[in-house]
């Protein structure tokens, strides 16, 4: 019997998409990609991957909670909106590379209406709005495209009045549970444009841990210090693995269509030593050698919060036109303006207990419009006086009057 004691060094964790099978009338449902999708879901692993150590490698908290699939979907979203070189900066950054834009819209199409339904034990929401700025001329083909594709509630709104933000808001907090209740903190004046998306997942585990089992332990940092934390313990038979760097347990969740794979760096090795590694491969090759053995396992009750602005993130990922107000090309959105992403707010919660996983996303795409100066007309294309003069002394040598000018 394997034992794993998860609080002597920092964990990561991943939800992850299981393939078990239960025979029961929540039995396992799977999700059907199109032909030359297969490959998708590898690569949306690879973004959630590059994400997840930019991420890491960017702030400076403890306590670090993303949804990889959050942000796609909002990008994905923009990108629709996108032409030229900005596009295809979104489009490598999200690795879409090899499919068309139908195939991207229907990839999207597929797991929107697929994953809140595999398993009735555990809930998820997958929601997308847009919010514009009424009267500013949307193309409506782009706002039709995400309608159809990513089922986005679109709505103009009177960007002037503070309701504005308080309906967008409120549609954060209905969608999440009321997790995330204020993500947008205010309405700038060149906004034209919010994209949203937002996740809530609960889920309970399948294996469920006594509370009358949780106890008070030591949890020491990667700095050597230490708190008390509330411990789980339970002993039970999980799908694991382990390799020279890190022990891996997956977590099931309800039928075991969603589980938590939870990587604990061995003696030595910290999170720093594990992250840069977890690659797509790296991904398949674990997933791959999990083995069902009995585990005494011990997991701290948790609960995180973050709140980011992405931009720097998004441009190391290859996103930089995007973010450019005289680079950016958007002109699918509107054609009759100028516009450029001014920032994208990314806010999550999750919380960890006995009973399971409670956890949301929130991601914003700001779309603003570039503020250009306008410049003063002076057309004389009208009747006009003129006078020259000698500038050192002011002196007015020549005074006249055009009022009409003769065809020569």
């Amino acid at each position: 019997m394997k034992v794993i004691t998860l609080f002597a060094l920092g964990t990561i964790m991943l939800l992850n998409a299981c393939t078990s099978t239960e025979p029961t009338e929540n039995a396992l449902k799977t999700i059907t990609l199109e032909e030359g999708m297969e490959a998708r879901v590898d690569e949306e692993n690879s973004f959630a991957f590059d994400f997840l150590q930019e991420t890491l490698s960017t702030t400076e908290e403890d306590n670090v909670f993303i949804s990889p699939l959050s942000v796609s979907i909002a990008m994905g979203m923009t990108w629709n909106g996108a032409n030229g070189a900005t596009k295809e900066e979104i489009k490598q950054a999200l690795k879409h590379q090899g499919l068309t834009d139908e195939q991207i819209n229907r990839y999207y199409q597929i797991l929107l209406n697929n994953l809140p339904n595999l398993d009735k034990k555990t809930k998820l929401i997958l929601a997308n709005s847009i919010w514009y700025k009424k009267d500013f001329p949307i193309l409506k083909d782009f706002l039709d495209k995400n309608n159809v594709y990513f089922n986005a509630k679109v709505q103009g709104l009177d960007f002037s009045k503070s309701e504005s933000l308080d309906i967008i808001n409120n549609w954060c907090a209905e969608k999440t549970n009321n997790l995330i209740k204020k993500p947008l903190d205010q309405i700038s004046d060149n906004s034209i444009a919010f994209l949203i998306n937002a996740i809530y997942f609960k889920g309970l585990w399948k294996n469920k841990f006594d509370s009358k089992h949780t106890q008070e332990a030591t949890f020491t940092a990667e700095d050597n210090t230490s708190t008390t934390v509330d411990m789980m313990n339970q002993t039970e038979s999980f799908d694991y693995t382990e390799d020279d760097d890190a022990q891996y347990i997956d977590l099931s969740y309800g039928n075991g269509a969603f589980s938590m794979l939870v990587i604990l760096p061995k003696q030595g090795k910290k999170i720093n030593d594990i992250a840069p590694n977890l690659t797509k491969t790296k991904w398949k090759s674990i997933i791959s050698s999990l083995n069902t053995e009995s585990i005494a396992l011990q997991l701290p009750r948790f609960k995180v919060q973050n709140k980011m602005q992405l931009n720097p993130i998004l441009v190391k990922l290859g996103i930089e036109k995007a973010f450019l107000p005289e680079q950016a090309d958007f002109s699918g959105i509107s054609s009759d303006a100028q516009l450029y992403i001014s920032r994208v707010i990314h806010q999550t919660y999750c919380e960890v207990n006995e009973e399971g996983t409670e956890a949301a996303a929130v991601t914003i795409v700001d779309v603003a419009v570039t503020s250009i100066p306008i410049l003063k007309e002076f057309r004389a294309n009208k009747p006009f006086l003129f006078l020259i003069r000698e500038k050192s002394t002011g002196i007015i040598v020549f005074a006249g009057k055009i009022g009409k000018i003769a065809n020569e």
